[in-house]
C-alpha cells in the first residue's frame, strides 16, 4: 500500500531513510506497521481501517493490497493500480497535485461473489506538531460555526442526514498549536461529497496522526457484483505554512478551477421574503420594476408558481405552471423581467414530493421510504428516490420542458429536508440518491449549457465541493440577519470563495430573528458575497431605494476584485470586532472591512492590521463612499477617515491603521490602491 511520507512544503531531494521509524521494545509486531493511503488491518495497522467490507460468507474482510502498476500523468498526477488476489479485489489510487492534493480511491470486485463495502476512506498522515483541530457545527439559520479542539485520541465527525447538512460540514483543519489566520502550519481536508460522511482525526499511541475521510455507508448500501466498482468521494487537501487564511485560499482555487467558475455573478433579487406564496402578476411586475431601478441583474421567482402549491402543504412533484396563479403561463412575468434588462430565475425542489400531489398519488413507491413503516414527514414532504432511473427521467423531462419553453437562465435548486429511513428497493438509498442528484444536474447542464444553478438546502444544508463541481453558487443561509451573517459568512469563507456565497440584503427587520438593522450595515455585510436583495422593495421608502441603488453600484464597481481576489481573514485581538478583506492577485488593489459587532471593552478601538498586502508597495487608503455603514461616535475621529491616507504595505500589515470609535453594527469599509 502506498504511503504519503510527508505532506506540506516541498522538501527538495529528501532522503526517505530519515523518515524510517524504529521498532520499540514491548508488546509489538516484529515489523513496522505502515500508515498507508488506505489503512489496512491486515498490515498490522491498529487504528481505523480505511477499507471495511466482506463477501456473503464473511471472507475478504481484511484485504492486503500490493502494487501492480504505477503511472505518471504529466507533472501533476500519479496513479497506482493495486490488487489482492486472495480477496479478489482491485484498488486504484489517484493523486493530483496542483494548488491542492486531490486523492481518489476506486475499489473493484474481481471475485465471483458479491462484495459489500462498508468503508473506503483514504488517510492523510499529519506531522506530530499538528496539535489543534478545527471543525464546524451549526443548525438552520446558524451554519458554518467553527469549533476548536485539541488533536487527541480519536475525533470523529459524522453526518447521517442524507445531505451534507447544516449540523456537520465535510471538512476539517488540523494545525500547529494555536494556529490562527496568519500564523501556524495548517492542513485542511474537504470531502467532495453531498451526502452522508465520516471524518476521523486519529492520534495513534505510537505518536503518528492522520485524518481519514469517506462516505458513511449504511449496512448493505453499496454491494458490488462481480466486475462492479465503487469510487469513494475525493479528498481535497490544502496546506499552508502561514495560517488558516492561506489554506482557505488554496481551497478557493479549487472551486475557481471548475467548469462552473468564471460566469458573471449577477446581482439577484429573490421574491421569497417579499411575497412568499402570494404570487400576483401585477405585484411581481411592480417588484421587478423596483429591482431593475436599483440595478438588479437577475430576478428569481421563488416557491409557489406550480401545481397546487399555494402553501407548503401540497404541490411538490407537480412541476407544471399553475393555471390558477398564472393563467397565461410564466411568459408575462418573464417578458416583463427581460424587457427591463434582467434575466429570469426560477425556484424548484425536484427531489421532493408532497403526499398531496398528483405525482405521489400516482407513484407513492417512488419515495425514499421503507415499506411497512409510517414515513416521517419534513415540511409536509417526502424525498423522491433519485436512485431510480424512472424518477430522474420524469424530473428531467419536467425541468427540461420548463427551461426549453421559457427564457429561464437560472434555477434555484432547493432541498428542504433530511433523508430518514430512506430505502431504495428495500436497501439503504442515500448513496444512490446523491449520485442521482449529480446525474440529473449534469444532464440538465448538458442539455442547457448556459443554465446556472444554485445549491440551496434550507440555506447552507448542502454546501460541499461535490455540489460545487456542478453549480454556480450556494445559498449560504436562510438567515438574512446581518449580525448572524457576519459569523456565518466568515465560516463559509474558510472553505469556499465569495462569488459562490449567496449574500442578500433583507428587510430592516430580519424575518428569522426579528432584529432591526440599518440598511448600510446590511449592505456592507452582503457586499462581499454573491450580492442580492430579498426584501419587498415596494414597501421601501424612496430614500431606502436610493441608498440601495448606491450600494448595488458599489458592489458592481468592486465585483471584479471581490470575486477574483484573495480572501483574507485578519486576526484581531478584540472579540467585539472582526476584520476581513479581499486583495487582488497582484497586490495592487484591496478592500477591507472592520466590523464593529458589539461594544468593545476598550474605550479606543484597537489598531486594525491589514494582512495580505504587499509590504514593499505604498497604498492610498480611503473610506468607501456609497454605502452608509459607518457610525462613528465621540468628539473627534482620526483625520484619515475624512481625508484618506498613504501608508506602506509594511506599515499596514505589521502596525495597522486606526479605526474610529464606532457604534455596534457599524462597518468601516476601506479601499486600498497601490501607487
Amino acid at each position: 500500500m502506498p504511503e504519503i511520507v510527508s505532506a506540506g512544503p516541498d522538501l527538495g531531494e529528501a532522503d526517505l531513510r530519515a523518515f524510517e521509524a524504529p521498532i520499540p521494545r514491548g508488546v509489538n509486531l516484529d515489523q513496522a506497521t505502515p500508515l498507508g493511503v488506505v489503512t489496512e488491518h491486515a498490515g498490522g495497522f491498529g487504528g481505523r481501517p480505511g477499507i471495511v467490507g466482506a463477501r456473503p460468507d464473511g471472507s475478504a474482510w481484511s484485504p492486503r493490497f500490493a502494487v501492480d502498476e504505477m503511472h505518471l500523468a504529466g507533472d501533476h498526477e500519479v496513479q497506482f493500480v493495486l490488487s489482492d488476489q486472495i480477496a479478489g479485489l482491485g484498488l486504484e489510487l489517484r493523486f493530483h497535485l496542483e494548488h491542492t492534493l486531490t486523492m481518489s480511491a476506486t475499489l473493484t470486485n474481481r471475485g465471483d461473489t458479491t462484495y459489500t463495502v462498508q468503508r473506503l476512506a483514504p488517510s492523510l498522515p499529519l506531522p506530530s506538531h499538528a496539535e489543534d483541530l478545527l471543525t464546524f457545527s451549526g443548525r438552520w439559520c446558524r451554519e458554518f460555526q467553527p469549533q476548536r479542539s485539541s488533536f487527541e485520541g480519536l475525533t470523529v465527525v459524522e453526518n447521517r442526514r442524507g445531505r451534507t447538512s447544516h449540523q456537520r460540514v465535510p471538512a476539517i483543519f488540523a494545525g500547529s498549536s494555536g494556529f490562527s489566520e496568519q500564523s501556524g502550519e495548517v492542513f485542511g481536508v474537504q470531502l467532495a461529497w453531498s451526502g452522508n460522511f465520516e471524518i476521523a482525526a486519529e492520534a495513534l499511541p505510537d505518536g503518528r496522526r492522520h485524518v481519514q475521510a469517506g462516505e458513511l455507508l449504511s449496512p448493505g448500501e453499496v454491494v458490488l457484483d462481480p466486475g462492479d466498482s465503487y469510487r469513494a468521494p475525493d479528498l481535497v487537501v490544502a496546506w499552508s505554512g502561514q495560517g488558516l487564511t492561506g489554506a482557505s485560499q488554496r481551497f478557493h482555487q479549487v472551486v475557481r478551477s471548475t467548469a462552473t467558475a468564471g460566469t458573471e455573478r449577477k446581482v439577484v433579487c429573490n421574491t421569497w421574503e417579499a411575497v412568499y406564496f402570494n404570487h400576483d402578476l401585477v405585484t411581481l411586475q411592480a417588484l421587478a420594476d423596483a429591482a431593475a431601478a436599483v440595478g438588479v441583474e437577475r430576478f428569481v421567482l421563488d416557491d409557489g408558481w406550480f401545481g397546487g402549491r399555494r402553501d407548503d402543504n401540497a404541490g411538490l412533484g407537480d412541476w407544471w405552471v399553475s393555471e390558477a396563479v398564472w393563467p397565461t403561463g410564466l411568459a408575462p412575468i418573464i417578458d416583463h423581467v427581460t424587457a427591463r434588462g434582467m434575466d429570469f430565475g426560477l425556484w424548484v425542489e425536484p427531489e421532493m414530493v408532497n403526499p398531496d400531489s398528483d405525482l405521489y398519488r400516482a407513484h407513492p413507491e417512488w419515495t425514499l421510504t421503507t415499506a411497512g413503516y409510517e414515513p416521517i414527514l419534513g415540511r409536509h414532504q417526502l424525498v423522491l428516490d433519485l436512485g431510480r432511473t424512472e424518477v430522474r427521467d420524469l424530473l428531467f423531462g419536467a425541468l427540461h420542458e420548463l427551461v426549453d419553453e421559457y427564457d429561464i437562465a437560472y434555477l434555484k435548486w432547493d432541498m428542504n429536508r433530511d433523508i430518514v429511513q430512506g430505502s431504495h428497493h428495500g436497501h439503504a438509498g442515500a448513496h444512490g440518491h446523491v449520485l442521482g442528484v449529480y446525474e440529473l444536474i449534469d444532464r440538465m447542464r448538458s442539455a442547457h449549457p448556459g443554465l446556472e444553478i444554485e445549491s440551496c438546502a434550507s440555506g447552507g444544508g448542502r454546501a460541499d465541493l461535490g455540489i460545487l463541481r456542478r453549480t454556480e453558487r450556494i445559498w449560504t443561509s436562510d438567515c438574512n440577519d446581518a449580525v448572524e451573517r457576519q459569523s456565518i459568512q466568515r465560516g463559509f469563507s474558510m472553505l469556499f470563495p465569495p462569488e459562490v456565497m449567496g449574500a442578500h440584503i433583507g428587510p430592516e427587520r430580519a424575518h428569522t430573528t426579528r432584529r432591526r438593522q440599518d440598511l448600510g450595515f446590511r449592505a456592507a455585510t452582503a457586499l462581499f458575497g454573491h450580492f442580492g436583495i430579498e426584501w419587498n422593495l415596494l414597501s421601501a421608502s424612496e430614500a431606502d431605494r436610493a441608498e440601495l441603488a448606491s450600494a448595488v453600484a458599489v458592489h458592481k464597481r468592486l465585483r471584479p476584485l471581490l470575486h477574483r481576489g484573495r480572501v483574507v481573514r485578519v486576526d484581531h485581538p478584540d472579540p467585539a470586532a472582526i476584520v476581513h478583506g479581499v486583495v487582488s492577485g497582484d497586490g495592487s488593489h484591496a478592500v477591507f472591512a472592520y466590523v464593529q459587532l458589539t461594544p468593545s471593552s476598550s474605550m479606543v478601538p484597537l489598531s486594525c492590521r491589514l494582512a495580505g498586502l504587499d509590504p514593499d508597495r505604498t497604498y492610498h487608503v480611503t473610506v468607501i463612499e456609497g454605502i452608509d455603514c459607518l457610525e462613528p461616535h465621540g468628539r473627534e475621529q482620526p483625520a484619515w477617515i475624512e481625508q484618506g491616507t498613504t501608508a506602506t504595505g509594511a506599515q499596514l500589515v505589521h502596525r495597522g491603521i486606526q479605526p474610529p470609535a464606532m457604534h455596534p453594527e457599524s462597518v468601516l469599509l476601506m479601499e486600498l490602491v497601490a501607487s
